[in-house]
């Protein structure tokens, strides 16, 4: 029966002190106002669709969770809405349990063994052999009937799959390389890695097992899967339990915040159970064999709809199959319809099982949300959110089997789920970054290599559309960079600012009035809050911000009050977005643009003493006695306070050296800049000088990108030196190839078989045969001979 699309029921508008907030809404593919159904207008119920915890989250994980922690927050600190936020772990499915058994498996395996012997190559061949058999047909096709040896693989894989590998689609057409090529290459790395442990004759068991266990993971389990008891839950969730940690510790990295309400699917079997069993009752479900199937085509003629969210996709066989999981390879033609899909599976040989009215069983994919979320939440949601990859077949499925639970009738069925939000992705060189496919970087080794700080990976998510797809690009690294650059700026200038006011209880000689800026700022709150209502439109907040620091910074004479207050702003919204996990309130600005704490003692008096002694040397005349009793450096017996105190000491025996020479002022404005470029610098603090504006140099921790400005600077300067001692050292060379040229006597040059005659200057008069040489040639032999007479007198003069 085919699907007709209902019209999505608004919540009434139950507050007039709603925001006029307006949020895309996957189940109506539009914009729609949001009113949540809270009769005060306060709460708001979400469920999000959590992790399958069997491997670390990736940077496809991030994506997903810090755009909607950005979402949760814009909800909870701007709008101010008590939002009930729910989210489970997936601790059973079919990756997970065929995860969990394969390394429970081949662990026990492998405690039999000591070294890689004879046996164990033996039964790694095999496994070698069949993964390639499955997943790299080429291999196999080519002729041979079988995979190639491990010593052969590189060179059959370069004929087979070297157009792969060099970025062309498998069909080796003009078609754009995707997933699929992106799960051979997953699959080739695994085979070769195993290849090359079989290719070694070394008898070390972790090393040889390490290289191999890609391929031996659903070998050993082939072998073994019928030992393991389903009953023995612990089997699967030892490996689900330490996932879920390590998930929620990179959440708390990134800043994500932990939900309400955390939910495992492991803790509510017998709810599944029952849940199931009410949507059988309701007649919208069969079971066979053991398993329990919705019934799309009863509920569809109750006057239900399915696949409300993707209508498009209700017939896709590959969604379909992907979204049913191990069932997808049996014989399906049991069902009433090719949609209907398993609410709950019997168990097979190695999988966990729960009692059932069926038999023994497991919750199927999509049960086990729709159980839980209605447990929790009851029979309506406010909002329900995750990956758009969910919105076929998982969210469609979940607002049929709940709204099915639910209701006797579809016709009157009420809507589940009022405002589906799906995240975009987060793809590599076109490919969706997945587990799967193992093309993926962790949020915890990207963090670690430096690769990305979790401000920076935000500000990128930030700075892109929720809803939207993302590439990581060149482009869009530098964007990310440049903006929190241009922050970190505003925030030192304004905390400077704040600080050297506190000290004098004065304006700093900034004249108070009013500003342009002001009517910016008020301007630039409004466009914000625009933004905001307009689902969450963060990229439009980027902008608008950056514009006003831009406004900022081409102002001049900026009243002290206005600076305060364009500071306070941003950093209400920064924090806002969760772009400090360590901020402090009342602090001005975020972590990370001041300099340590137990520096400051020392650093900010140091930097005074320096600017006095630069203003003087430039005046022509220094004080320097006068200048190092002004400044005195602090006692500390902290060792790690013991680095800036050297450097303030350092600076002032410098200033008294200097002073016992009665030296030029260049030389003291030289050790002011030694100060600021290596001995602050190793420090890991800068001293940006601000004579121009008529203010002291502001003292900031280095930053990344002046990092790369002295770098690019350095290697500018290294390439020109480079060249110009090339040039040098090809001058040398030039110079002594000719001198070197000039060591033969013009005198001797021409007295060869050539000629037979010459006069008393070595000229030559005739010819081998004993003709007279030519006047025309005798003219040029002149010329040869007066540039050697030239050379030869300069080799002589280099010889005394």
């Amino acid at each position: 029966m085919a699907a007709v699309q209902p019209e999505w029921h608004s919540p009434p508008a139950t507050s007039e002190k709603l925001p006029k907030l307006s949020i895309y809404n996957s189940l109506t593919r539009t914009k729609t106002p949001f009113h949540p159904r809270d009769p005060s207008g306060e709460k708001v119920s979400w469920y999000a669709c959590g992790p399958t915890v069997y491997d670390d989250a990736h940077l496809g994980h991030a994506r997903n969770y810090v755009s909607t922690d950005i979402i949760r927050r814009i909800m909870e600190d701007y709008f101010k809405f008590k939002v009930n936020f729910v989210m489970n772990t997936t601790d059973v499915d079919d990756k997970i349990i065929l995860a969990a058994r394969q390394q429970h498996l081949l662990s026990k395996w492998l405690v039999k063994y000591k070294e890689a012997n004879q046996e164990v190559r033996d039964t790694t061949k095999k496994a070698y052999e069949a993964y390639v058999g499955k997943n790299l047909p080429l291999l196999i096709e080519d002729g041979a009937g079988s995979a190639p040896a491990p010593e052969g693989f590189e060179d059959a894989v370069t004929k087979l799959y070297g157009h792969v590998l060099a970025g062309k689609s498998l069909a080796n057409d003009a078609s754009p390389p995707g997933d699929k090529e992106a799960k051979v290459k997953m699959h080739l790395n695994t085979a070769r890695s195993a290849a090359s442990a079989l290719a070694t004759t070394a008898g070390d068991l972790d090393t040889f097992a390490t290289k191999a266990t890609g391929v031996l993971l659903p070998y050993i389990d082939s072998l073994e899967k019928h030992t393991v008891n389903g009953k023995d839950h612990e089997i699967f969730t030892k490996l689900t339990k330490k996932y879920e940690q390590r998930f929620f510790d990179d959440m708390s990295a990134l800043n994500v915040r932990y939900p309400d309400k955390l939910t495992r699917v492991t803790e509510y079997g017998p709810q599944i159970v029952e849940f199931v069993k009410q949507i059988e009752a309701n007649g919208f479900a069969y079971d066979h064999e053991g398993s329990v199937y919705y019934d799309t085509t009863a509920w569809e003629s109750s006057g239900g709809v399915y696949a409300r969210l993707e209508p498009w996709n209700r017939n896709d066989k590959d969604l379909l199959a992907d979204g049913e999981g191990s069932l997808a390879v049996k014989a399906t033609s049991f069902k009433r319809s090719n949609a209907d899909f398993a609410l709950w599976k019997a168990s097979k040989e190695g999988e966990p099982s729960w009692d059932s009215p069926w038999g023994e069983g497991r919750p199927g994919w999509h049960i086990e949300c729709s159980a839980m979320a209605s447990d929790v939440l009851g029979k309506q949601i406010d909002i329900h959110s995750g990956g758009i990859d969910l919105a076929f077949p998982h969210h469609d499925n979940e607002l049929a089997q709940s709204e099915a639970f639910w209701a006797k009738c579809g016709k009157d069925s009420e809507q589940w789920v009022n405002y589906f939000l799906h995240m975009g992705h987060l793809s590599i060189q076109g490919s969706k970054m997945s587990k799967s496919l193992k093309n993926f970087t962790t949020i915890r080794e990207a963090l670690a290599k430096g690769d990305w700080t979790p401000r920076g990976l935000r500000i990128v998510f930030l700075l892109g559309a929720w809803r939207d797809g993302l590439e990581i690009t060149g482009e869009v690294v530098k964007a990310g960079v440049a903006w929190e650059e241009k922050v970190n700026n505003l925030f030192l200038k304004v905390r400077d600012l704040q600080r050297t006011s506190s000290q004098t209880s004065g304006t700093n000689g900034i004249i108070e009035s009013k500003s342009n800026l002001d009517d910016n700022l008020a301007t630039a709150k409004q466009k914000v809050h625009d933004a905001l209502c307009d689902s969450f439109d963060t990229p439009t907040v980027m902008r608008i911000i950056s514009e006003l620091i831009t406004a900022y910074n081409t102002e001049k004479n900026v009243p002290e009050s206005t600076s305060l207050a364009i500071g306070q702003w941003i950093t209400d919204i920064v924090v806002m977005f969760g772009l400090d996990s360590e901020y402090k309130a009342g602090q001005m600005g975020w972590s990370g643009v001041d300099i340590p704490e137990k520096a400051k003692a020392f650093i900010y008096p140091l930097s005074k003493l320096r600017d006095s002694v630069r203003e003087q040397a430039k005046a022509g005349t220094v004080n320097a006695k006068a200048l190092v009793e002004s400044e005195d450096v602090p006692a500390t017996e902290d060792a790690s306070c013991q680095p800036y105190a050297k450097a303030f000491s350092d600076f002032k025996q410098s200033v008294v050296d200097l002073n016992a020479k009665d030296s030029a002022a260049k030389d003291y404005l030289a050790i002011c800049d030694r100060l600021r470029d290596v001995s602050l610098w190793d420090l890991g603090i800068y001293l940006e000088d601000r004579d121009s504006q008529g203010l002291p140099a502001l003292v900031r921790p280095l930053s990344q990108s002046l990092r790369q400005e002295r770098h690019d600077r350095e290697a500018i300067a290294a390439s020109k030196a480079a060249a110009k001692a090339k040039a040098q050292a090809d001058k040398e060379a030039a110079d002594k190839e000719r001198l070197e040229k000039g060591k033969q006597s013009h005198l001797e040059m021409f007295k060869t078989a050539e000629f037979s005659d010459w006069d008393a200057d070595g000229l030559p008069t005739k010819d081998a045969q004993g003709n007279e040489v030519a006047k025309s040639r005798s003219k040029k032999l002149k010329k040869d001979w007066e540039r050697q007479k030239k050379a030869h007198e300069a080799w002589l003069a280099t010889q005394k």
